[in-house]
């Protein structure tokens, strides 16, 4: 048996769930599910993640303290996850006295070993609500285009990036204020010093998928560089302690007290367990010596790999408790192909949809898209809808509808005592062991084609004997009972390997099996002289009424609600509540294949390249980019890439930019360009 403890990262403590988070706790507690059936130890633990400059502000508006905003938020949170069947074995808040002490000696431990220092950092500062000011509460003009009400961070006009303190003319988010330069101390975790333990410990040990470790490799390219821990009051969160006597309030920046939550979570879950017969002890799972004894997984979403893959296990090696087993990413949801939008009613609360419809849907839908891959996945309502009504209504569940009746009437409720397609019930059994695997390795998708073929085997086999037709011939008897009895069975193996993605049908198929154990070791126990129950309907189909209602509410609620979305990037959560544009907007952008002829510093700029590029036009095309922090000139002559060629000209401080070049990535963190292979014909227009 193994000893697992597993998490899903931490939801902020600032609004409502929605669908795009439930991909990761629905598809953290289907896999939590699956090992526990599988026999293995299995602790799940979360937590809100409760701290940070947005809480803090966001209590303000309402007029309320924090802790009541933290406590109304996760009030909300639980009840939301309660309605999606993810069983939390415990959840906590990092506004939590475990958190605090698990924080403390984290810092602490880090201090002594030399890993912290300090240095002076201009900022802005908000005179009128007197705190320093993040990037996003920053906004101006932008400091080489001039384009206005543009945030601290990057220009979405022209695509460069700065400093908030570079802005021109910059003004408070929060009050409209022209804010002051201000210098503070800051507090720095020397994340370089970690360099090469991180570069072996992304590539040991399956930790990461490759494609994350691959990504993570870029940052290993352009340097790591120290971690800015520290914020200054005002600010919701813990102090950090052993800070000279008298110096100003410095507060752990929310991302450092964040991960150390799973910890406190934990904590927590062993000390209301001390002393009974299912104790924990804490030790065992994050004392460094015990890494190979306990096993510990994080599921995130792909936008924060770099705080759970860099900074979380520095912190952990530094600190001198394990580091994780797994750090495993899912992608983003899509609705019907698109972001999703408020506007068309995609942007659904988990609480609304609920209202509408059986969260197991939800459940089965997700379970059939997610892999062992970081990719997004799409909810496509139609296809939801037809996918559920087939697999599990029209397969799985009409196989015990249709031969539970002739069970019950005819023969007391009563299977045969033998077997009479032993082969066909073996290869079924057997290919437990590749839905177990499957469930093992995230890969839920191949998990339900395989039951589905299960299913489909029993609804052949059923349609091959016609047991209703046999019904009505005199000396069938035994033959009819024969065969039910072997649906019936493939019904309960269907029932142990959908256990985990539908744990509500799976227990009211229980009552109707008349059995306590749907565990995977249960499927080698065919039921042979056992007596059923009268079956009840286990599930019902999805009305197409009942989505487009959903999808009305959704457009109502969220369209009155000043409510935000609870977010695991505590930084900006403005994305998921962007106005999107549609494909007839993006229809009208030209990108064609580019050769780039040169690429050279611009004197003057500290942020900008110049690209000369030929876009199979007359002429060579003038570009200039924002990328020089991440990129030498050389890398990127001779190389083909992107080129939005119908955007209008910019004149720019330092000439006529006359394009754009495509750039993936973060701008404050890392932007990779676009490139393409030397086949692709200059100018080619991109479909």
């Amino acid at each position: 048996m193994r000893e697992i403890l597993v998490t899903s990262a931490l939801p902020y403590a600032n609004g409502y769930i929605h669908l795009g988070h439930l991909v990761e706790y629905i598809q953290t507690d289907i896999w939590a599910r699956a090992m526990k059936a599988q026999g293995h130890q299995v602790t799940y633990v979360c937590a809100d993640d409760a701290h940070g400059t947005a809480i803090m502000l966001k209590a303000e508006d309402n007029g309320i303290t924090p802790e009541e905003q933290i406590a109304s938020v996760k009030a909300s949170h639980e009840a939301d996850f309660a309605k999606f069947l993810i069983e939390f074995d415990n959840y906590h808040s990092t506004h939590s006295a475990e958190n605090k002490h698990y924080s403390e000696l984290i810092y602490r431990r880090l201090n002594s070993a030399g890993h912290i220092s300090t240095r002076d950092v201009e900022q802005l500062f908000d005179p009128e609500k007197q705190l320093f000011l993040a990037d996003r509460f920053v906004k101006g003009e932008c400091p080489e285009c001039g384009s206005a009400d543009q945030y601290g961070d990057n220009c979405e006009v022209c695509g460069t990036t700065y400093d908030a303190t570079e802005l021109k003319n910059p003004r408070s988010t929060l009050s409209d204020a022209t804010p002051v330069l201000k210098v503070s101390k800051h507090y720095f975790f020397d994340l370089p010093e970690f360099e090469q333990f991180l570069q072996d410990w992304t590539r040991s040990d399956k930790r990461l998928q490759p494609s994350v470790a691959n990504k993570l490799q870029e940052w290993f390219d352009a340097g790591l560089a120290s971690w800015d821990i520290s914020r200054d009051a005002p600010y919701f969160g813990f102090k950090i302690p052993d800070t000279p006597e008298g110096e100003p309030d410095k507060y752990f920046y929310v991302w450092l007290d964040a991960p150390v939550g799973y910890m406190a979570s934990f904590q927590n879950l062993c000390d209301k367990r001390a002393g009974t017969d299912n104790a924990l002890d804490f030790d065992r799972y994050w004392a460094a010596e015990n890494e190979h004894k306990t096993e510990v997984y994080h599921f995130i979403g792909k936008d924060i790999v770099y705080f759970h893959a860099l900074f979380w296990p520095a912190m952990l090696a530094g600190s001198e408790f394990r580091t994780p087993t797994g750090v495993f990413a899912h992608g983003f949801l899509m609705v019907n192909g698109e972001k999703m939008s408020k506007s068309r009613g995609t942007f659904i609360k988990a609480e609304t949809y609920a209202e509408h419809l059986h969260p197991e849907y939800l459940r089965y839908y997700f379970a059939s898209k997610l892999s062992d891959k970081v990719e997004d996945i799409n909810l496509d309502l139609e296809d939801f809808m037809q996918k559920v009504n087939s697999d599990l209504v029209g397969k799985v569940v009409n196989i015990a509808s249709r031969s539970a009746g002739f069970i019950v009437k005819k023969y007391d409720g009563m299977l045969t005592e033998v077997c009479a397609e032993p082969k066909l019930l073996e290869d079924i059994t057997k290919t437990g062991d590749e839905i177990a695997a499957a469930y093992e390795n995230r890969e839920f998708s191949r998990a339900m084609r395989l039951i589905m073929q299960c299913a489909d085997k029993a609804n052949e086999y059923i349609d091959e004997k016609k047991p209703w037709a046999l019904a009505k011939q005199e000396g069938t008897e035994q033959e009819v009972q024969d065969v039910c009895s072997v649906a019936i069975n493939i019904f309960r193996q269907l029932m142990v390997y959908l256990a985990p993605v539908l744990p509500e049908l799976t227990h009211n198929a229980k009552a109707f099996l008349n059995i306590d154990d749907l565990s995977f070791h249960s499927r080698n126990e065919w039921l042979l002289g056992h007596q059923i129950n009268k079956f009840k309907p286990l599930m019902q189909r999805i009305e197409e009424k009942d989505v487009t209602a959903m999808i009305e509410a959704s457009k109502a609620s969220l369209g009155e609600s000043k409510e935000e979305p609870a977010a695991t990037d505590k930084e900006d959560n403005s994305a998921e509540q962007a106005d999107y544009i549609g494909i007839e907007d993006f229809s009208k952008v030209e990108m064609k294949v580019a050769h780039v002829l040169e690429c050279n510093y611009v004197e003057g700029a500290d942020k900008l390249l110049q690209f000369t590029l030929d876009v199979g036009e007359d002429k060579p095309r003038n570009v200039f980019s924002g990328i020089r922090k991440f990129y030498e000139p050389e890398q990127l002559t001779g190389k083909k890439v992107i080129c939005v060629t119908n955007l209008a000209p910019r004149k720019m401080k330092f000439g006529i930019s006359e394009g754009m070049v495509l750039s993936t990535g973060n701008p404050k963190t890392q932007l990779t360009v676009v490139t393409l292979p030397d086949a692709c014909v200059v100018g080619d227009l991109l479909a």
